[in-house]
C-alpha cells in the first residue's frame, strides 16, 4: 500500500445531481461537477486518489460503500435525504470499518426538525455541516490527517 496513494470514496446521495439549479439560495450556484473538481484537486494536493459518485438510489449507494471496503481507506459521504432515513447506508458504512466523514452543504441543524437526526453521524469520525462546498475539502483534509496517523 505504501507504493500507491490512499483512495477515498466521495459518495453523494439523492438530488445532489441537481446542485446549481435546486434551491440555489440554500445550496449555492455550484454544480456537482464543481464538487467533483474540488474533491479531485484536494485529493491531488494531498496525494490521495478520489473515487467520486452520486446516486438517487439507496441500493446503489450501499453497493458503492460496500465496494469501498476493499478498495478505499476512507469515505466522505453526503447522504442527503438518506441521512435521516437510511439504516441501510449507516450499516454499510459501519461494515466497512473505514473512517467516515459525513458532509452537508447546508447547516442541517438550522433547518427543519426532521433534518436534525442522522443515522450516519454515529458511524462518522467527523461531521461537517454548513460549510458549503468547502465541507468536502475539509472532509478530505481530515481523512488525510487520520490516514497519516
Amino acid at each position: 500500500m505504501a507504493d500507491s496513494p490512499s483512495r477515498i470514496l466521495v459518495a453523494n446521495g439523492p438530488n445532489l445531481n441537481l446542485l446549481g439549479t435546486r434551491e440555489p439560495g440554500l445550496y449555492g450556484a455550484a454544480t456537482l461537477a464543481d464538487v467533483e473538481t474540488l474533491c479531485a484537486e484536494t485529493g491531488q494536493r494531498l496525494g490521495l486518489e478520489i473515487d467520486f459518485m452520486q446516486s438517487n438510489h439507496e441500493g446503489a449507494l450501499v453497493d458503492a460503500i460496500q465496494a469501498a471496503r476493499g478498495t478505499a481507506q476512507g469515505i466522505v459521504i453526503n447522504p442527503a435525504a438518506y441521512t435521516h432515513t437510511s439504516v441501510a447506508i449507516a450499516d454499510a458504512l459501519r461494515a466497512t470499518e473505514l473512517p467516515v466523514v459525513e458532509v452537508h452543504i447546508s447547516n442541517v441543524h438550522a433547518r427543519e426538525e426532521f433534518r436534525k437526526h442522522s443515522y450516519v453521524s454515529p458511524v462518522a469520525t467527523a461531521v461537517i455541516a454548513g460549510a458549503g462546498l468547502n465541507g468536502y475539502r475539509f472532509a478530505i483534509e481530515h481523512l488525510a490527517s487520520v490516514l497519516e496517523g
